[in-house]
C-alpha cells in the first residue's frame, strides 16, 4: 500500500453546503485496479454524493469499494479474488485465462479527532491472504477500521432478504450490531469455531464428555452474549423508528428462535446458559447435533400486521429503508458517529413523493450519503446541494447537475 499516493483533483468543484462539525467526512477516495476501475479518484465536497450512469458502468463497483473501508467482505460479500481488475494473460494460443491483479483503495477522512487516512487492498505477494489494512500509514487490522468509520448500505441484492435464508438475515442484524459493539464480530467468530469443532467431533465419533462440555460451555456463554446484543439492537431500532416522522413504515422487528424464547422470558444469563448446555448434552446423547443458540435465530419484520416476507417487493423495500435509516439515526444519537450511508439504485423503486421524502430524511442525517442510479433526473431534488459524478466504463468524472436539473 505504500506506493499508493493521493492525487490532486483535476477539476474544481462548485461550493456546496459545509459539513457538520461533528461528523466523519470522506474527503477523497482513490481506487486502483478494483473491479472495472483501472484507476479512479473522487474529491468529495458535499454531504450528499450522487453517482449516475448507464447500467454496467461501475456505479455499484464504486459503492462496493466504499464498503471495503469497513471490516468484512463488502456489500457483495465477494471472495478475496473477486475485487482485482481482470486482464488477459498471454499464452501460446493468445487466448489465455484472465489474471487477477492486486487492488488497492486509499481514503482520506476528516474526523472530530483530526485527519485519518485508510489504505486497504490485496497483498501482491500473497493474494490468497486476508486483505491488508493500513491506518495513518501503519499496518492495522480490519476490526480497527470500525473505530474510525462506520459504513451502512442498502443495495438491490438485499431486496430478497425477507424471503431468503435465515442466515442472510442473521448477517444483516450482526452487521448493524457491530456498529455499537465492536466485540460482537469476535464473539461470532469464536462461536462458529466452537460449533464447527463440536460438529466435527460428533461426525467423527470422537471426543470425551469433558471435551464436549467445554465446547458447549463456550457455545452457551458466547451464544447468550451474541443473542443479547442482537436483541438490544432490535429493541433500540424499534424505538428509534417509532419516534421518526416518516412516510415509510415503522420498524417492527423481532427475533425468533428456541434460545431467544429463554432470553425473552427474562431469565438471568447464567440460567439461560445452564439450560442451553443441558439441552445440548441431551441432544448429543440422543445422537443429534442440534442445540439452541444464535445459529437458529431468525429476524422477522412486520408490515401492516403481517410478516414482511408476505408483503410486496415495494413494501419490503420500504421496510428496509426504514430499518437502515433508524439504524443510522441511532448511531448518530447514541455514538455521535453517523455512518457513511450507501444507497445503491434506491430511487428507481420509489415514486417521486417518496424519493423526495427519502432525500429529506437523509439530508437531516449528519453523515455523508452516497446515492447511485441510472436516471440522473430522479435525483433532481438534490441538484443544488449534492455533488454529482458521472460513471462510464470505469471512468468517473464530475458532473454539473445543478445547471441541468436545477
Amino acid at each position: 500500500m505504500g506506493d499508493v499516493v493521493l492525487l490532486t483533483a483535476t477539476e474544481a468543484v462548485s461550493p456546496l453546503a459545509p459539513f457538520s462539525e461533528t461528523q466523519v467526512k470522506l474527503r477523497r477516495l482513490l481506487v486502483d485496479k478494483f473491479r472495472n476501475y483501472t484507476h479512479a479518484e473522487l474529491a468529495c465536497e458535499a454531504q450528499s454524493v450522487v453517482l449516475t450512469g448507464p447500467n454496467g458502468a461501475g456505479k455499484t463497483n464504486m459503492m462496493e469499494a466504499l464498503s471495503m473501508l469497513a471490516p468484512g467482505r463488502g456489500l457483495r460479500r465477494a471472495p478475496r479474488g473477486a475485487f482485482g481488475c481482470r486482464s488477459p494473460v498471454a499464452s501460446q494460443d493468445s487466448a489465455g485465462p484472465a489474471a487477477i491483479t492486486p487492488w488497492a483503495l486509499f481514503a482520506e477522512l476528516e474526523t472530530p479527532e483530526g485527519p485519518v487516512t485508510i489504505g486497504t487492498g490485496a497483498d501482491a505477494e500473497n493474494p490468497e491472504a486476508s486483505r491488508i489494512v493500513r491506518i495513518q500509514g501503519a499496518p492495522s487490522s480490519q476490526n480497527a477500521l470500525a473505530q474510525h468509520l462506520s459504513v451502512s448500505w442498502l443495495i438491490p441484492q438485499m431486496d430478497g432478504l425477507f424471503i431468503g435464508p435465515a442466515s442472510a438475515r442473521r448477517r444483516f442484524v450482526d452487521r448493524l450490531a457491530i456498529a455499537f459493539d465492536d466485540a460482537h464480530n469476535g464473539r461470532i467468530v469464536r462461536y462458529e469455531k466452537a460449533w464447527r469443532e463440536r460438529s466435527r467431533l460428533l461426525a467423527d465419533g470422537t471426543g470425551d464428555e469433558s471435551w464436549f462440555t467445554g465446547l458447549e460451555q463456550i457455545l452457551a456463554e458466547t451464544g447468550v452474549a451474541i443473542m443479547a446484543t442482537r436483541a438490544a439492537l432490535i429493541a433500540d431500532m424499534n424505538r428509534q423508528s417509532a419516534a421518526m416522522d416518516t412516510l415509510f413504515p415503522k420498524v417492527n422487528a423481532l427475533l425468533q428462535g428456541e434460545a431467544h424464547q429463554l432470553l425473552d422470558a427474562g431469565l438471568p444469563a447464567i440460567d439461560i446458559e445452564d439450560r442451553i448446555m443441558h439441552m445440548a448434552a441431551n441432544s448429543r446423547n440422543a445422537g443429534n447435533v442440534s442445540m439452541p443458540g444464535p445459529h437458529e435465530t431468525d429476524l422477522v419484520m412486520m408490515f401492516s400486521g403481517r410478516s414482511a416476507a408476505e408483503s410486496s417487493t415495494g413494501e419490503q423495500k420500504a421496510v428496509m429503508i426504514s430499518a437502515i435509516l433508524a439504524h443510522a439515526q441511532l448511531q448518530d444519537e447514541r455514538l455521535g458517529r453517523p455512518p457513511l450511508l450507501l444507497l445503491d439504485d434506491v430511487a428507481a423503486h420509489l415514486d417521486e413523493r417518496r424519493r423526495t421524502h427519502l432525500f429529506t430524511l437523509c439530508s437531516a442525517l449528519r453523515g455523508q450519503v452516497w446515492y447511485s442510479g441510472a436516471d440522473e433526473h430522479a435525483f433532481a431534488p438534490l441538484s443544488q446541494n449534492a455533488q454529482f459524478f458521472h460513471v462510464q466504463n470505469g471512468q468517473v468524472t464530475p458532473s454539473d447537475a445543478s445547471s441541468r436539473l436545477g
